[in-house]
């Protein structure tokens, strides 16, 4: 009997399934014109980014973080001086980020559907829980998961946990995703393979250099590729 090198795969979420950090971009685009009277652009969007670092440990990752980020920089920006109508508008759009429609990234469907069956498929993604739970509803890709995993963080930690817990363990696992820090290195460094597939909108606080060195890492253009690259590595 033949023992599978390659048994379970685990995927992000946003950017890698569907598109997330575009309408992030718009909203932090609507967020510095409501305090242009107060602040260049680029500095609100500087101080915004220093909030959502600070706050990552108190909020975790998701709109309701990044919400209450900008309401804490609209305070900051206008010294306690910005107006409720002002704050009132920064929370509509947050309101409007957890009801946008989702719109799957291409090939991801058809992939998804390829490899399910095959083997066992996880989604692994951090964010708010309603919020992604939401988006995998409407995305219509729910099916094709064996396992749903919501994290608060992506370390190899989680990584050795869930692959433990869904297959046969990280060395017989495979992550998928946009992100080097969260999806790639982390599972690399648990034993997985790790399949970078760049996103354009990556956020800045995503960003490390690829692990080129390391054995298990694999760079692929777009989803499309995977099951070509799933084939020789068996």
């Amino acid at each position: 009997m033949t023992t599978r090198a390659l048994t379970t795969i685990g995927f992000d979420a946003d950017d890698t399934l569907w598109q997330n950090e575009q309408y992030y971009r718009l909203t932090e685009a609507h967020f510095t014109k409501l305090l242009a009277d107060f602040a260049e652009g680029p500095k609100i969007s500087e101080r915004l980014l220093e909030a959502e670092k600070r706050n990552l440990r108190h909020y975790g990752f998701g709109i309701k973080g990044f919400t209450l980020s900008m309401i804490e920089t609209a305070i900051e920006i206008t010294e306690g001086k910005v107006p409720s109508s002002v704050i009132a508008k920064i929370l509509d759009t947050g309101r409007d980020l957890l009801s946008h429609p989702v719109e799957t990234m291409p090939h991801a469907r058809d992939t998804l559907e390829a490899l399910a069956g095959k083997y066992l498929l996880v989604m692994i993604t951090k964010g708010d829980l309603f919020d992604q739970e939401r988006k995998l509803a409407q995305s219509g890709l729910g099916d094709f998961f064996d396992a749903v995993e919501i994290v608060s963080d992506k370390t190899a930690i989680t990584y050795r946990r869930i692959f433990a817990k869904v297959g046969d363990g990280p060395e017989r696992a495979m992550m998928v995703g946009n992100s080097l820090k969260s999806d790639i290195v982390p599972a690399i460094a648990a034993g997985s393979y790790g399949v970078f597939v760049p996103h354009e909108l990556t956020w800045v606080l995503e960003h490390v250099d690829e692990p080129t060195e390391a054995p298990r890492f694999r760079k692929i253009g777009h989803l499309g590729e995977l099951r070509e690259l799933i084939d020789r590595l068996a």
